[in-house]
């Protein structure tokens, strides 16, 4: 009879168990109904799981007060409360319920908020690519919603919307604007497929990837030379809002191996100046006179060739080179210069045309969906002049790129080529140099442990 009373109890324990993991509150509260003429209890409840030796015994502890001391069950039921946490990026689609529900969140009087509100119509809904950050009570009522964003790449400040709920339950929206911080971030990567593969593997933003190709670009070909198993190191800034990152900052440097070849990168600009430079860690200049693209890490659909023309469907000769790439896609000048012309132009749509350093080299951008300078305006290499379009004569979009030197056109990738790197670094600051690589070698071999840590 013992036996069975004993083998009884602990079946109901082991249901009480699973109840209390399944459903705590309501539990709570029926062990304070049980408990009604004692002083107050605590339970311990093991893992369900299989009972072998090496299984990990998870105890739950929960003091219950008793409702002879004069608790109610209303203070019972606050037991168990917890505040959840949740970060997402918005969608250009999200609804005030689709942005919620992703967020965890049944709130139907938060949901009628976000919807009447001006403030959030205007900086939130339909807006994408901002950080959201929600906080909700334990049964998924919104406490706090924080949305943090960059207005433009030049701001030093971010934009902070907060929604909160008082203790009355009401709802209240503000917009603040507060600095970014700058920190730096360390990361490694090992090349499988393709470049940005290695970098979205290794959670490295795609701007960080960029800068990589373009400022080993006189050493690496990013679009054939690659190799499986080529590695890579970097440190760059990572421009903060509350601690939380909301875009990568410049590259400060770079170790890349490949095929057998180390190369390497740093980013410094002279105490005083306005202007830096990538030079190598021994103090060589990376910095061409003119960029191999003028898109970013595009594809040259079209070189300086022969070709049957789209639209007039006659072989002619292509006195550029054509990158394709979706519209919108920036478009940057290769090198230092100032516009000579800046608006629309026959089949070319719009255009722009700079006049480089000597005056006799010059560059055409065509086919623009937008143009972002002005006839007259001074550049420098890198420099925004428009995004990538399909006006004038064009089939689709893309950019027809063209160089001519002294009036006639030459294959761009021939010219780059042969441009000559600029002068080294000044002797008056080798020291500051110097020091500033060995801290940058520090923190490259850091970068790669990092890198090989990850991988094992």
């Amino acid at each position: 009879m013992k036996d069975r009373l004993i083998t009884a109890g602990n079946a109901l324990l082991a249901r009480l168990a699973l109840l209390v993991q399944t459903h705590p509150k309501r539990v709570t509260s029926g062990l304070a109904a049980m408990l009604l003429t004692g002083g107050g209890a605590a339970f311990a409840v093991a893992s369900l799981a299989p009972t072998q030796q090496d299984v990990q015994v998870r105890t739950i502890a929960q003091p219950v007060a008793s409702l002879a001391d004069g608790t109610t069950l209303a203070d019972l039921a606050d037991l168990n409360h917890f505040t959840l946490f949740r970060s997402d990026y918005t969608r250009s689609t999200d609804s005030a319920e689709a942005l919620l529900q992703r967020m965890g969140i049944a709130d139907p009087v938060a949901s009628s908020f976000l919807r009447s509100n001006e403030t959030i119509r205007q900086h939130l809904l339909g807006r994408a690519g901002r950080l959201v950050s929600a906080e909700a009570s334990n049964d998924h009522q919104l406490q706090r919603l924080t949305v943090r964003w960059i207005l433009n790449d030049e701001s030093s400040d971010f934009q902070r919307l907060v929604v909160e709920r008082d203790a009355n339950g009401q709802f209240s929206a503000k917009v603040e604007s507060a600095p970014l911080t700058i920190n730096t971030r360390l990361a490694g990567g090992v090349i499988r497929s393709s470049l940005f593969a290695a970098t979205d593997a290794a959670f490295i933003p795609d701007n960080v990837a960029v800068q990589m190709a373009d400022v080993l670009s006189g050493s690496i070909d990013f679009r054939r030379a690659l190799r499986k198993e080529d590695r890579f190191s970097v440190v760059y800034e990572s421009l903060e809002a509350d601690g939380e990152p909301l875009r990568a900052g410049r590259l400060l440097s770079v170790e890349f191996h490949n095929n057998g070849k180390t190369h390497q990168a740093m980013w410094y600009q002279p105490e005083g100046s306005n202007r830096g430079n990538y030079y190598d860690l021994d103090g060589r200049s990376l910095r061409q006179a003119y960029m191999v693209s003028p898109v970013e890490f595009s594809r040259v659909s079209s070189g300086f060739a022969m070709r049957f023309h789209p639209i007039q469907k006659t072989w002619k000769a292509h006195l550029g080179t054509d990158f394709a790439a979706p519209t919108g896609t920036k478009v940057r000048t290769i090198g230092d210069g100032v516009v000579e012309f800046a608006g629309w132009q026959n089949g070319f749509g719009n255009v722009v045309f700079i006049k480089h350093a000597n005056r006799a080299h010059e560059t055409v951008y065509a086919h623009l969906s937008r143009i972002d300078v002005k006839k007259g305006q001074n550049v420098e290499q890198g420099q925004n002049v428009g995004a990538v379009g399909s006006t004038g004569w064009a089939t689709g979009p893309h950019l027809h790129f063209e160089f001519r030197v002294n009036g006639k056109h030459e294959d761009p990738q021939v010219v780059m080529a042969k441009a000559a790197a600029e002068a080294p670094l000044n002797r008056q600051n080798e020291a500051a140099f110097k020091q500033l690589a060995s801290q940058m070698r520090m923190q490259l071999d850091s970068a790669a442990t990092i890198q090989q840590a990850s991988a094992q």
